[in-house]
């Protein structure tokens, strides 16, 4: 491949990048993906049941604690490693050399993991694995609009989006059928590292010129951070839907093992989540592709992810209205009908709204926190409301109503059609 000048970084992208550099970089997307969801769907749920006994918390309580830890780090971290991918002046590029240690550091950090003995060193474990795989995301995110032109990024965002839910329902299914915790996390580990050697191995990243060094100071590097609503209004919208529809998500996906065991008594509820995951996923591949590739065509974002965030709202108020087996595996594949549509076109979307070229990684981490933020946050709701306040019927209704809310508000964004 010809080498790339510097001075390209910073330009808006024009030439349409070709089907390899889509795959690589949605392979390394969805080995990412591997990382975090074998852990968040199946192993941290099965050591949490392990250590609550004798511990003074439930395994609801610990799973939230952990997880929250987590997405706390993550809160950090994406925005963290964003800003410093951009101001990156390797020789290896901007984006590389991180997907590279993230990638390494996740792959070690869950070998980590699999060795907790308890609660202290299992959310030690899960802080490290968010840390060093949200530096591999920041940068693998940011390559998007790097080198991706407006109109195609509907497209690229979906084949992205379907390496996500690959990469949710591999983990599962690893974490599922290698036979044991321990085990489960080394397959996450090693999918995780080879995932993303095709891309950076074959693809040569952009180099900052000389010209596009920015001056450097602690202060100013901070202060970057904040993106002010008033100032970037579009941005504030749509980084607000982004979060109120990933939290709707968040609050459906938490408890779900301890759903179909506890509500619906499901006879093994380790096997009912992957084969919910599947279902979530077929029908989340059937769209998350075309609706990027038709929101392209039309040069329309909104209409896109105002519909499917209704239709994600409906899907999950049945899961409250319908508890049995059935009536999950509806909900399951209407959420993926309509999550498939958002993955790809609110990412389109939100690549529309950023601010400054040379910001690319660190203004998409700050955006990226929105769907980590919910992570935190569903925990603290959840917890309560099924422990106290209705349990699993009345949290899907508060998620839908979260998701509808969210749904609504991207009209705000006036920028974007």
């Amino acid at each position: 491949m010809t080498a790339t000048r510097p001075s390209q970084a910073l330009a808006e992208p024009v030439e349409r990048v070709g089907r390899g550099w889509t795959a690589a970089l949605s392979l390394a997307n969805g080995a990412i993906w591997v990382g975090w969801y074998g852990p968040l769907q199946i192993l941290l749920a099965s050591q949490a049941k392990d250590f609550a006994p004798g511990s003074g918390m439930s395994k609801e309580t610990m799973l939230a604690w952990v997880t929250g830890a987590g997405a706390a780090v993550s809160l950090l971290a994406n925005p963290l490693f964003g800003a410093l991918s951009d101001r990156t002046t390797s020789r290896r590029g901007r984006r590389t050399p991180w997907i590279v240690a993230g990638a390494a550091g996740g792959g070690l950090s869950l070998l980590l993991l699999a060795g907790a003995g308890g609660v202290w060193t299992m959310a030690a474990g899960w802080c490290l694995v968010q840390l060093t795989l949200n530096a591999a995301f920041a940068a693998v995110t940011a390559a998007v609009p790097d080198r991706v032109p407006r109109l195609q990024r509907g497209s690229v965002g979906g084949w992205l989006g379907a390496a996500q839910i690959l990469g949710v329902v591999g983990g599962t299914g690893l974490a599922t059928v290698t036979g044991g915790v321990g085990a489960g996390y080394a397959a996450c580990a090693v999918f995780t590292v080879v995932g993303v050697l095709p891309y950076v191995l074959r693809y040569e990243d952009l180099r900052l010129g000389a010209a596009d060094r920015p001056a450097w100071s602690w202060r100013s590097f901070a202060a970057g951070f904040w993106l002010s609503p008033r100032r970037y209004p579009d941005l504030g919208w749509a980084w607000l839907t982004r979060f109120l529809i990933n939290l709707s998500n968040a609050l459906v996906l938490l408890y779900l093992l301890y759903y179909l065991r506890d509500r619906l008594h499901y006879g093994d509820p380790d096997q009912g989540v992957l084969i919910l995951t599947a279902v979530n996923g077929l029908t989340l591949l059937a769209t998350v592709v075309v609706g990027g590739v038709w929101s392209d065509r039309l040069g329309r974002r909104k209409p896109f992810v105002i519909w499917s965030g209704v239709l994600m709202a409906v899907a999950t108020a049945a899961l409250a209205g319908w508890q049995t087996w059935p009536g999950a595996i509806v909900a399951a594949a209407v959420l993926g009908v309509g999550f498939g549509v958002f993955t790809s076109v609110d990412f389109a979307l939100m690549t529309d709204v950023l601010p400054k070229a040379l910001d690319r990684g660190k203004d998409l981490g700050v955006i990226n926190v929105a769907n980590a933020l919910p992570q935190v946050a569903a925990p603290a709701l959840a917890a309560p409301i099924v422990t106290y306040l209705g349990g699993y019927r009345v949290l899907y209704l508060v998620s839908a109503v979260i998701g509808l809310a969210g749904a609504v508000l991207v009209q705000r964004i006036r920028g974007v059609q």
